[in-house]
């Protein structure tokens, strides 16, 4: 267990930030996303579509 543990702080996993910045893009676009659906009625519709789109490719995605 502990070589295993030695393994994972060399190859520096744990301190490994930069996939970070791109979720809080993500996260960021996603509230501006439900803020625009919130506030005209007739946008949510297209946003729910794209929400839609996205998701199906990334399930298409986790399933190959």
């Amino acid at each position: 267990m502990k070589n295993l543990i030695g393994k994972i702080m060399r190859l520096k996993i744990v301190t490994d930030t930069r996939g970070q910045d791109l979720i809080e893009y993500a996260l960021m676009a996603g509230f501006v996303a439900v803020a625009a659906g919130a506030l005209m009625p007739s946008v949510s519709s297209s946003i729910s579509t794209v929400f839609s789109k996205i998701s199906s490719v990334m399930t298409a995605a986790a399933a190959s």
